[in-house]
């Protein structure tokens, strides 16, 4: 079953530092097999709180999900961004 990141971005207090994180991880990410299927764009809050972006990658299992996110290429782009982003990240199995 295929693995996949939802990250829900609950405050960015510096664009330029999420912007580096985002080329890097990217990068990482791709490198270990991710597709983005959701990055941004528009949005509309129907219930709950107002979320300013939301991510959803793709891998090809769950246990690839995993070993990306401990890479030190992943770790090494969130360096650059997790003192003034703050999200929720969970990484979940497929159906």
């Amino acid at each position: 079953m295929k693995g996949y990141w939802i990250a829900i971005y609950k405050k960015i207090e510096n664009q330029d530092n999420l912007g580096n994180y985002g080329k890097l991880a990217t990068a990482a990410i791709v490198a270990h097999g991710g597709r983005a299927l959701v990055r941004g764009g528009k949005y509309k809050s129907l219930e709950g709180n107002d979320i300013p972006r939301t991510v959803i990658w793709e891998f090809e299992s769950y246990d690839a999900a995993i070993t990306c996110y401990h890479s030190k290429e992943y770790q090494d782009a969130w360096a650059l961004a997790k003192a003034t982003t703050f999200r929720d990240l969970e990484i979940v199995e497929g159906v």
